[in-house]
């Protein structure tokens, strides 16, 4: 009888130093590490946050670019942290969906090794060709796609990234296959739309929209289901005859897998509470990321359908990292 109160005892002092040090987080500052370089779509989500946080908190969150490997450096990293909650990981779905399915080995298991805490904001892409290509609408690129595509490249940031993807969506929607050019950065991708050494490419909102109003490049579409406020002139992908296309860019935070669930909770609502903020969500509008910030549930959950959507299409369109 002893030996079980005292086991009672242990298990709620336990408790009781886990729920404490939720409530207590942070006492140190906490550091973010992005898989990217620094003035792409995950980065920017990460650091409008990161700022809002640091208010919220009273301790300095910092963000730190670890790119290379799609992302793949930075998330073994936090994956094998100490799941205290001072290493993160903002992330978007080539990372932690996609390079598992493409890449012969990742040093992580994404569903073991990661607490998935909340998803923060979604960036729509634009379809963009350069103004020498003959399409001036989405339909006409269609038609102009379909009869040219064995002669036609498209460029992305890297194998397995929300651009390669959308791309490859679009192919198997038509029939057609073109030659992917992949990049090491989605800016030197553009850089080439712009120079008019590639013709066409699915580019984040936010790092080719100035270009387009520009007169740089020219854009036909957008990916999401609604028109972006950003550039509402565009139609959509799927109300241009495709009703099932939806692609968009979004970045997860994750914390290592034994992560203390209360305090989890906690720093996915703080999250929360800080994309609905005026600021924030004026910050994101402006780089054209949609808010979300979900709940831990709801960020698994979603995960689970991406390894089932991005799967198809991997296998589909047979695309592998190595």
């Amino acid at each position: 009888m002893k030996l079980i109160v005292r086991t009672f005892l242990m298990l709620a002092a336990a408790c009781a130093a886990a729920v404490s040090g939720a409530q207590q987080y942070p006492a140190k500052p906490v550091r973010v590490l992005v898989g990217y370089a620094p003035g792409g779509a995950t980065d920017i989500n990460a650091r409008i946050v990161a700022q809002k946080l640091t208010e919220m908190w009273g301790q300095q969150v910092v963000v730190e670019n670890r790119p290379g490997a799609s992302g793949t450096i930075a998330a073994e990293l936090v994956a094998k942290a100490p799941p205290d909650g001072y290493l993160l990981l903002v992330a978007p779905q080539t990372s932690v969906v996609a390079a598992p399915l493409i890449f012969r080995r990742v040093g992580f298991d994404t569903m073991r090794d990661f607490a998935a805490l909340s998803i923060v904001g979604s960036t729509p892409l634009l379809l963009v060709v350069h103004p020498s290509l003959p399409p001036r609408t989405f339909k006409e690129f269609t038609g102009f796609l379909k009869a040219n595509a064995a002669n036609l490249s498209y460029a992305t940031g890297g194998v397995g990234s929300t651009p390669h993807f959308a791309a490859e969506l679009l192919s198997l929607s038509l029939g057609v296959k073109m030659v992917h050019v992949p990049y090491k950065g989605e800016n030197p991708a553009v850089a080439d739309i712009i120079g008019g050494q590639i013709p066409l490419m699915f580019s984040n909102i936010s790092a080719v929209l100035p270009f387009v109003k520009a007169g740089r490049v020219r854009a036909l579409a957008i990916t999401s289901p609604k028109r972006s406020p950003l550039a509402p002139e565009y139609p959509t992908v799927a109300e241009s005859g495709f009703p099932d296309f939806d692609v968009a860019t979004w970045s997860g935070l994750y914390a290592p897998s034994a992560i203390n669930r209360e305090l989890g909770a906690r720093i996915s609502g703080d999250v929360a509470k800080a994309v609905r903020m005026p600021d924030v969500k004026e910050r994101m509008a402006n780089q054209g990321i949609d808010p979300v910030g979900s709940t831990p549930e709801a960020h698994l959950a979603y995960v689970k359908t991406e390894f089932v959507r991005i799967g198809r299409i991997a296998r589909e369109a047979n695309i592998r990292a190595d």
